[in-house]
């Protein structure tokens, strides 16, 4: 199977959404407020940290069915409804957890407008019914990785994203602000999500094969998904607890603030999400040596494809937020923009030893990275936010990514694939994202930093950028050219 084509998969199934986003996001802002946004965005962040509740299964269901390549039907079928009863078991349970812990942050945490409260409160059942839902989706979703059916799986995503932007927003218009019939409309879209995965699961594993329970893949399952719960136990929280400790301490408008550039700084990691999904199952059944030449070669196709479009959204976030979302959260989100792009930017570069640790069969070293990163993390934050506010959690947030690539990559090679291609990025960064903040896109050195900048870092980047990846952008291009001929 083409790893190249897959991963242009997994990027249009990134990129499509992406689009949506950028589209739905300033209509939401303007229809149902920054404060109601601001709760909407902490009940999106619950869902998924909730989603930790599949017990690792998603990503343990796609080792065991990459690892059984050439095993029979029959074999892939018994992984896979072993994976699909556990799970919704364990969904059960984390929804009545999440009832629990949503309620009561809720109703006593979160600061928020008196008359925003009973609607948040009113919607915690319906958070919980979505919990099994989002679970389930991610063992199928797993199953079919193991099998690389990348187009289906994107197909599906794309379309499930955009109706989870769109149908939430056509009833705020249709029947008004309410954050309950909001959320009425996402899991509808759910639903239907996990109704056209299921189906293609049947086709794939179950067709002629019913339901059978086998004993021996559960602990199998379970001994490579007990480490990934821990890592998903503790790396959404890594990740989410900044919306939470702004929403707590700062308010909802804060959170907000916070999460408008956030979503579309998060969009650095399209192809490095892409490229190792698409390398996971590949990895997952490679030699060692291979895993390392796969690794290796990874870290300098993100690298040389990822550092430009950063060095361009420094210089473009603070014009590019404020006609997006107007002059007064715009100027508001464009200092936490900045740091949040050259955080993502390290942690784009943390996804390869992730995944290479992962596919290898030690995900625990994965999540003893994370459980050491814990308490630092949450130092770091509280001081951020006590002194700098809002762009203090940003700040913090880039430091976090830094060590988790640091430690990642020493635990993963004992070393740092591409060092010296990385300091290189790194100092043209750092660089932009200075002279970005020292002038206005209406100075004329803007305009001449940036385009010496990005000029620097294309010839940086076609120089590192491996044959492969070269080999691979020009069959792109060459293709586009035939369809236009």
């Amino acid at each position: 199977m083409n790893l190249g084509r897959n991963t242009l998969y997994n990027l249009a199934g990134g990129i499509i959404p992406l689009v949506g986003a950028l589209i739905t996001v300033p209509i939401y802002v303007k229809l149902i407020g920054p404060a109601r946004y601001g709760v909407l965005a902490i009940a999106w962040l619950l869902l998924g940290y909730f989603g930790l509740f599949d017990l690792g299964l998603g990503r343990a269901t796609s080792f065991r069915i990459a690892s059984l390549k050439t095993a029979s039907p029959a074999e892939r079928a018994d992984t896979f409804w072993a994976a699909v009863v556990i799970n919704l078991l364990m969904g059960l349970v984390g929804a009545a957890v999440l009832w629990a812990a949503a309620g009561y942050f809720f109703s006593y945490v979160f600061k928020v407008q008196a008359a925003l409260r009973p609607e948040m409160i009113a919607a915690v059942p319906l958070l919980a019914a979505t919990v099994p839902v989002a679970t389930l989706s991610g063992v199928l979703t797993g199953a079919l990785q193991g099998r690389e059916k990348f187009l289906g799986i994107n197909i599906v995503s794309v379309v499930w994203t955009l109706l989870f932007q769109i149908l939430p927003l056509g009833v705020a218009w249709w029947l008004g602000p309410n954050i309950v019939q909001i959320l009425c409309a996402a899991l509808a879209a759910r639903l239907l999500a996990l109704a056209v995965l299921a189906e293609l699961c049947r086709r794939e594993f179950t067709r002629g094969h019913p339901i059978r329970w086998v004993s021996r893949e559960a602990p199998q399952l379970l001994k490579y998904g007990g480490w990934v719960t821990v890592a998903s136990l503790m790396g959404p929280l890594l990740v989410i607890v900044d919306r939470f400790a702004i929403g707590a301490m700062l308010g909802a408008e804060a959170v907000a603030v916070y999460t408008i550039p956030y979503q579309p700084a998060k969009q650095i990691q399209i192809l490095p999400a892409a490229l190792t999904g698409a390398l996971f199952p590949r990895i997952s059944a490679a030699s060692p040596a291979a895993r390392q030449r796969y690794a290796k070669e990874a870290t300098l196709t993100i690298a040389s494809l990822v550092s430009l479009p950063v060095v361009g959204a420094l210089f473009l976030a603070d014009p590019a937020l404020k006609l997006w979302i107007g002059d007064n959260l715009g100027g508001k989100a464009a200092p936490v923009a900045k740091l949040l792009l050259v955080g993502f930017w390290l942690n784009a570069l943390a996804m390869i030893p992730y995944t290479n640790l992962q596919a290898s069969g030690r995900p625990d070293l994965v999540t003893k990275v994370q459980l050491f990163e814990i308490p630092i993390y949450f130092l770091v934050l509280y001081l951020g936010l006590t002194q700098f506010g809002v762009a203090g959690a940003a700040g913090a947030w880039l430091f976090r990514c830094a060590i988790d690539y640091l430690l990642l990559s020493w635990m993963c090679n004992r070393g740092f694939p591409g060092l010296g291609v990385l300091a290189v990025n790194l100092s043209l960064i750092t660089v932009a994202a200075i002279v970005s903040a020292r002038w206005s896109h209406a100075s004329l050195a803007w305009w001449i930093w940036g385009a010496a900048l990005a000029s620097m870092m294309l010839l940086t980047a076609w120089r590192t950028l491996p044959d492969n990846a070269k080999n691979a952008i020009g069959s792109i291009f060459g293709r586009l050219r035939q369809a236009q001929l």
